[in-house]
C-alpha cells in the first residue's frame, strides 16, 4: 500500500509541477492553423465558403447539436455578414461576424463566445491556387486565462481535430 501511495504522490507532484510551469511560462496567446488542398478551382471552393451560411454547411461544430438555433444578420457574403447560435452545452452560444473580405483570397471574422464562458477569437480562411486545385488555410487566434494554460495542448489537439473534420467536409463538398 505504501508503494501505491508513493506512486500516486509522484504522479500528483508531476501534475502540480506541470500546471505551475504551464501557468508561469506558457504564452496566453493561442494560434491554431490547418491547411488542405482541394482538387477544385478556387471559384468553386470560394462558393462553398464565402458566406457564413455557406460555412455552416461544413462547420464541424454544428453536428454537436442538431437543434441548434441559428439566426443570420447582414448581407450574406459581405462584410457584416453574421450569425448568432444558441445550442446545447456542447455547442454553447455565441456570434460570428465577417470583418474583412478579399474576394477569392481571404475571409476574416470575429467570434464572440457567450456560453459556456465569455471569450473572443478571430478566424481567417485563406484561399490560394495550388496547381489545378486550391489550398485552403483555416486559422483561429484567441487567448486563454492563466488557469487554463495547462490545457493548451488538449485545446490544440481538439481544435486540430475539428479543423481537419471541417476542411475535409469542405473538400468533399467542393470536389463534387
Amino acid at each position: 500500500m505504501k508503494k501505491f501511495l508513493k506512486i500516486i504522490g509522484v504522479i500528483l507532484a508531476i501534475f502540480v509541477a506541470y500546471c505551475a510551469i504551464a501557468m508561469l511560462f506558457f504564452d496566453s496567446k493561442c494560434h491554431n492553423e490547418q491547411s488542405i488542398v482541394i482538387n477544385a478551382p478556387k471559384e468553386k471552393v470560394w462558393q462553398n465558403a464565402n458566406s457564413l451560411k455557406a460555412f455552416n454547411n461544413w462547420n464541424p461544430w454544428m453536428k454537436y447539436d442538431p437543434n441548434v438555433v441559428v439566426t443570420y444578420k447582414g448581407t450574406s457574403g459581405e462584410v457584416g455578414d453574421s450569425y448568432h447560435w444558441k445550442g446545447n452545452d456542447d455547442v454553447g452560444e455565441g456570434e460570428q461576424t465577417v470583418t474583412s473580405i478579399v474576394p477569392m483570397e481571404k475571409i476574416s471574422s470575429d467570434m464572440h463566445f457567450i456560453k459556456p464562458m465569455e471569450d473572443d477569437a478571430t478566424s481567417d480562411l485563406i484561399f490560394a491556387s495550388e496547381g489545378a486545385g486550391t489550398k485552403v488555410t483555416w486559422s483561429l487566434d484567441y487567448e486563454v486565462e492563466t488557469v487554463f494554460k495547462p490545457l493548451k495542448p488538449v485545446m490544440t489537439w481538439e481544435m486540430n481535430k475539428s479543423f481537419s473534420e471541417g476542411l475535409g467536409k469542405l473538400k468533399a463538398l467542393s470536389e463534387k
